[in-house]
């Protein structure tokens, strides 16, 4: 038998170094959660203080192994983004995964979008990816690493009312194929994760202003085959699968974890 036929699967991230933005709840907490359970050491960006040091109060171990830490910055605010790649540098000397997690979603009619409105949710899903990524890139080792963009089954799907964030969450996919191309050379390879209905904080505010919330949560349960909105562990599983070793020949993709919604939308 081959040797590449007896080696497992390599899940691990022990003794990576991995950065999450928007991680202090929802979806990016559940990533750096399952990060950490993975090996690595993790910092949060998040612009919620609050909620940031909660997740790395709960989430550091009385040991002390795999830590997490936070570090408050706005990712909207262009100049935060030097300063936060700086303090990482100084935390970790290092970065192996990067997850490009924190972003805005606005449900606002088409007139009624104004130009600040755009350029905020434009700053924030899209433009920090770019310059985060772009200053973070020099801290991967030679040996390469893993950028992972989460984006939306909006980027390929219309819904109504949707249309910034939908930009925005397209303009992230198309930006993933192209810096997948861009730091092939640097060994980084970098794919995206769409996910689609997930039950986080978001999801219950939205919820909680329809006039049925109940009627409202299993209507959208029964638009998915699988019969149930996702839940922020599908997503984070599909994080590890693409930023551990196991996935070295994954690049440039994006990962729809939606319970086969968009299946159906195509049917």
């Amino acid at each position: 038998m081959r040797e590449s036929a007896e080696k497992q699967p390599d899940w691990s991230l022990a003794g990576q170094a991995a950065v999450v933005t928007g991680g202090a709840q929802g979806i990016g907490r559940a990533i750096v959660e399952r990060f950490q359970q993975a090996g690595a050491r993790v910092c949060i960006l998040d612009r919620d203080c609050l909620a940031g040091e909660a997740a790395a109060k709960d989430l550091n171990g009385a040991d002390g192994a795999h830590p997490v830490t936070f570090h408050a910055v706005d990712l909207e605010q262009i100049d935060a983004i030097p300063t936060a790649a700086a303090h990482v540098k100084s935390l970790y000397g290092q970065v192996d995964v990067l997850v490009n997690n924190a972003g805005v979603e606005l449900d606002m009619p088409f007139p009624q979008m104004t130009a600040a409105l755009w350029d905020s949710i434009l700053a924030i899903n899209l433009r920090a990816p770019f310059f985060l990524t772009q200053a973070l890139q020099p801290l991967f080792p030679a040996a390469g690493g893993a950028v992972i963009n989460i984006s939306s089954i909006h980027s390929t799907h219309a819904f109504p009312n949707s249309i910034a964030y939908a930009c925005s969450k397209a303009g992230l996919v198309a930006l993933t194929r192209n810096l997948a191309l861009e730091l092939a050379p640097h060994n980084i390879r970098v794919n995206a994760v769409c996910p689609g209905y997930i039950d986080t904080r978001l999801w219950e505010e939205y919820a909680r202003q329809s006039p049925d919330a109940e009627a409202l949560g299993a209507l959208t349960a029964a638009l998915h085959p699988l019969g149930r909105r996702g839940v922020p562990a599908d997503v984070s599983n599909a994080a590890l699968f693409l930023a551990a070793p196991a996935s070295a020949f994954i690049t440039g993709t994006h990962l729809v974890v939606d319970g086969g919604l968009t299946v159906r939308a195509h049917s």
